[in-house]
């Protein structure tokens, strides 16, 4: 299995999916990439999730203000103009849906995969680091006159983990 083109096509199919689906708006790839060291400095919102298994990492949603705004907008046929609860919940529940249909497309392949529970940051000229030295598989889609980025880690789990069904269709890692 080529891991970079496994997760280029499930990021670019979940994402497009998802926003179709739940939100009534296209988005189109207008590119993928590999990351490597520090990213660039952002503004608006970033919301990551934690993976983990056999396999363990992260993935992230990141996104302008408007886009934000736009999307909590949409999921809540409401009217969102500034960041608020709402706006982050609403990108929260989105990069969950997307990640989380990621991880499903992958289990196959790497093993069962526990999803975190997302963590939204908003701001102004900020730069996300995660720690280790993995490389981001990076897909960029052009949503009206907007740029979404959505971009996973990944690396083999130095730990063993097993994957526990919970009762309310969540799972539970536990490291042992």
């Amino acid at each position: 299995m080529n891991l970079k083109e496994s997760l280029v096509n499930s990021i670019s199919g979940a994402t497009t999916q998802v926003f179709s689906t739940m939100l009534g708006l296209e988005v189109q790839v207008t590119e993928t990439l590999v990351e490597k060291g520090m990213p660039e400095a952002t503004d608006g919102l970033v919301s990551f999730i934690g993976l983990a298994g056999t396999w363990a990492g992260t993935g992230s949603l990141t996104c302008s203000k408007n886009l934000g705004c736009r999307i909590c907008s949409q999921m809540l046929m409401t009217e969102s103009t500034s960041i608020d609860e709402d706006v982050l919940d609403a990108v929260a529940e989105i990069t969950n849906m997307v990640i989380g249909s990621v991880k499903t497309d992958l289990e196959e392949a790497l093993g069962p995969l526990g999803l975190s529970i997302p963590t939204v940051v908003f701001g102004r000229n900020f730069t996300t680091k995660s720690a280790g030295s993995t490389d981001w598989i990076v897909v960029r889609f052009q949503c009206d006159d907007e740029i979404l980025s959505v971009k996973i880690c990944l690396a083999p789990s130095d730990k063993v983990s097993h994957v526990i069904p919970h009762s309310l269709g969540q799972t539970c890692v536990v490291d042992v």
